[in-house]
């Protein structure tokens, strides 16, 4: 109920500001467990694919949304709630992985929408990275509902990282055909059968997406990203530095050059 509640009041705020287009919605089954494969651009991902969808669909969450102390950490815990987020705990030797997967099962044998992001984070430059295969492959293989892959297109564009005020860009969600990897059942525990299932959605993921694909993790391009950005900081420093040590020695050497000689 108070899904609905939201749904009604979030989701339909969203779509009457933002008109985000939608493609194949004849994709998601009327009723039965679906996983929900897409890419992720921006936080409001996880808001603008239940806005059009006449089924709940279920996301995971860090923890720490949910257990924050205060008034404002209720409203959070609450929020998150209502949009159909479940709490991770990202602690154990495993972390995250293996309470995605739990927690993607249980929605799933309820005949629910488990919506997952295979990249595992946000894409930091809106292209498509490589598919984590432990969370996704594992939750198909052992739950054995089909898996449709989801491209949200230009989310990234109405709430880029870092801005607090959307801007007013009309978004897209283009939904594929379902892909069923019953052939490989009781297979969950073989590294290379995940590894093709999750290149396979990853593969279908590009072509809706029309994203340019980097054959590395999103966390790994952060990394890179951040190491780079933080070289040229170094070096913009040094050369500041470098600079006002030569303008330190010009101007020494031009009060030298106007000293008087003495008598």
């Amino acid at each position: 109920m108070f899904y609905g509640a939201m749904k009604l009041s979030i989701g339909g705020s969203l779509k009457l500001a933002f008109r985000p287009w939608v493609e194949g919605l004849e994709n998601i089954p009327a009723e039965g467990p679906a996983i929900l494969a897409s890419n992720h651009l921006s936080f409001s991902d996880s808001f603008f694919l239940p806005a059009v969808l006449d089924r709940k669909v279920t996301f995971i969450a860090k923890q720490e949304y949910f257990t924050s102390p205060g008034v404002k950490g209720k409203l959070t815990a609450a929020f998150f709630k209502g949009v159909g987020q479940l709490p991770v705990d990202r602690s154990g030797a495993r972390g995250a992985g293996e309470a995605a997967i739990k927690s993607g099962l249980e929605v799933l044998a309820n005949g629910e929408l488990f919506g997952i992001y295979p990249e595992g984070t946000r894409s930091p430059d809106g292209r498509l990275y490589r598919g984590k295969p432990g969370g996704l492959a594992r939750v198909a293989l052992l739950s054995g509902a089909p898996v449709i892959p989801v491209a949200m297109i230009d989310t990234e564009k109405v709430q880029p990282p870092g801005k607090v005020l959307p801007k007013m860009v009309r978004p897209g969600i283009r939904i594929g055909e379902p892909l069923d990897f019953s052939r490989y059942h009781g297979m969950d525990g073989d590294r290379f059968i995940l590894r093709s299932v999750t290149d396979e959605v990853m593969y279908k993921i590009m072509e809706l997406s029309g994203q340019e694909y980097v054959d590395i993790y999103a966390t790994a391009a952060k990394r890179q990203i951040a190491d780079e950005a933080k070289r040229k900081a170094e070096e913009e420093k040094a050369a500041k530095a470098a600079g006002l040590d030569k303008a330190e020695k010009a101007e020494k050497a031009e009060k030298a050059e106007k000293r008087p000689e003495a008598s």
